[in-house]
């Protein structure tokens, strides 16, 4: 049994925008594609170029695609009632881009895709991310640690576009 020790840095933005204009933005920025569909394109799929058609399909823009949100803040205001702030993780990423940094660090299909927290909070709405950087330094791959700053870039263009 091994047990290592990540410290993770977290990228985050406070907006004045509400919560729905931050999550529409975002949502209009990346691929929507039918979750389902998308999964059974990518099992169907031939060849490596076959597979890469079938992603290159679902990204948005930004060469993201939205894979899954939580509506964390549903869940909360079903116990504490309808005040509750709106929080919802969103989980964005590009099987290609993932597949890279595998690729060199097996341990990075822990990491991606990403998770991007939108939540209220009394001093705005807030957009959170950890970065892949961080996740991958302690992996010490050149190659790896590459893929992940182009993806950090990626993120964070996004959700300080998200922000503003």
């Amino acid at each position: 049994m091994t047990i290592n020790k990540i410290e993770v840095e977290r990228f985050s933005l406070t907006s004045s925008k509400s919560f729905d204009a931050v999550v529409t933005t975002l949502k209009s920025a990346v691929g929507l594609p039918d979750i389902v569909e998308f999964f059974n394109a990518a099992r169907a799929a031939i060849s490596f170029p076959d597979l890469e058609q079938v992603v290159q399909r679902a990204l948005g823009r930004t060469g993201l695609m939205l894979f899954a949100e939580f509506d964390l803040g549903t869940v909360l205001r079903r116990e504490t009632g309808s005040k509750t702030p709106k929080s919802m993780r969103l989980i964005v990423g590009n099987p290609l881009i993932m597949k890279e940094m595998v690729k060199h660090v097996p341990d990075a299909g822990s990491y991606a895709p990403v998770t991007i927290l939108i939540d209220e909070r009394s001093d705005g709405v807030h957009v959170s991310y950890d970065t892949m950087e961080s996740y991958l330094l302690p992996y010490g791959s050149a190659e790896a640690l590459a893929v992940a700053r182009n993806l950090d870039t990626k993120i964070t263009t996004l959700l300080r576009e998200c922000a503003r």
